[in-house]
């Protein structure tokens, strides 16, 4: 069975004919480094990856996702405000399996795959666009790309219906599920398909990026050079880009289900984020203040 990586390392646990353990890691990369220009004045002081939703830090629900797939070992991207968000990856109940890579200077998401090489070669890698507040089935996500996608296909991408198609990257499949067309924010794009920036890619990807150095973003330089070799899953739950003040304020009403892994461990990070004042900014609308920084562990 093909090996998987995420830019997190993720062994899935028995629970049945179809939670059979994998004989083989997955590996993840947790993408959180954005600035959220969108979501000002809100990140002004704190990171878009730890807005709170329903009460819980955005990355926290990825790593949640990570714990109940077996994960083992977790990378993720920091650029903006890296700090806070080091302070947040430094607790305790993420040592040994969760890593930051800081970036000084972006590189862009093939760039930070590039950069990890040695992480990522000759296994199957969990892509994700960690900005997305995700609720969905990823077992049967991992499921499909290890046994159902054409055979022709290195690369699996998440799919969502969205109510705002210009601000996606929006798809058009083949009678095999497979992307025939894509349209990068288009002001009129042909349906509301849209690309779920989440991918499960296999080792022929990464080899064809490791030999271009000059390639460093992922929907414009890679993504098309695959093109009809792009399966598809079809994502039925829950998918919001945070990429706006009123897609977060969405956010907080659609949580499917109260996480119990990681959210359940409470630590003085936990303690000083529950009471910290983005909570009652996005709830009631106020003007963000300078906060005191959360302290370090």
């Amino acid at each position: 069975m093909a090996e998987l990586r995420l830019l997190v390392v993720m062994n899935r646990c028995s629970a049945g004919q179809h939670d059979q353990q994998m004989s083989k890691p997955v590996s993840i990369l947790l993408l959180a480094a954005g600035r959220g220009s969108r979501l000002k004045p809100y990140t002004n002081h704190w990171p878009k990856c730890l807005m709170p939703i329903n009460g819980k830090p955005l990355l926290e629900y990825w790593l949640d996702t990570a714990v109940k797939l077996g994960a083992k070992n977790v990378l993720v991207n920091t650029h903006y405000l890296a700090d806070t968000v080091k302070s947040f990856l430094e607790r305790p109940v993420y040592k040994g399996w969760v890593r930051e890579i800081h970036e000084p200077e972006l590189k862009g998401t093939a760039g930070t795959l590039r950069a990890n090489e040695d992480t990522f070669r000759d296994v199957t890698t969990l892509l994700v666009h960690a900005d997305n507040f995700c609720q969905c089935d990823f077992r049967d996500f991992l499921d499909f790309h290890q046994t159902s996608r054409p055979e022709n296909c290195p690369m699996s991408m998440m799919t969502f219906r969205t109510r705002n198609p210009s601000t996606c990257g929006i798809v058009e499949l083949d009678a095999d599920g497979v992307v025939s067309c894509f349209h990068e924010k288009l002001q009129n794009p042909p349906g509301n398909l849209a690309n779920g920036a989440v991918y499960l890619l296999e080792p022929e990807v990464l080899q064809w990026l490791y030999g271009r150095p000059e390639v460093t973003d992922f929907s414009t330089q890679v993504l098309p050079h695959f093109i009809g070799r792009i399966a598809t899953w079809h994502n039925e739950g829950t998918h919001i880009d945070i990429g706006s003040i009123e897609a977060l304020r969405e956010a907080q009403l659609a949580v499917q289900y109260k996480a119990t892994t990681v959210s359940e461990i409470k630590d003085d990070w936990s303690r000083q984020f529950a009471s910290h004042p983005i909570h009652a900014q996005i709830k009631y609308g106020t003007t963000p203040r300078t906060p005191e920084p959360l302290n370090t562990p």
